[in-house]
């Protein structure tokens, strides 16, 4: 038998609350229910990484000169143009 073998699994007694979440997670992300359980099965088991929805690896990216240069366009852009409000 090989590593790559795929499972089919039978589970019994899911509670509720947990079938509704997982039903209304498949809705909400466009993927099948399948998908859904195997995918929370996945980050469950530690199998797969939940992936970080952060920007912290843009932190520091930047030279000072580059910080600077947005500082001027963002102050430029909240100057208020009083031709427009007339």
């Amino acid at each position: 038998m090989s590593i790559n073998t795929k499972k089919q699994y039978t589970i019994r007694n899911i509670p509720v609350r947990v079938d509704r979440v997982l039903k209304q997670r498949a809705r909400a992300n466009g993927k099948s229910f399948n998908e859904t359980v195997l995918e929370a099965l996945s980050i469950g088991s530690g199998e797969v990484a939940i992936p970080k929805r952060d920007l912290s690896f843009i932190a520091g990216s930047i030279s000072e000169d580059e910080a600077g240069q947005i500082e001027v366009e963002v102050k430029a852009q909240r100057q208020i143009d009083s031709k427009l409000w007339t």
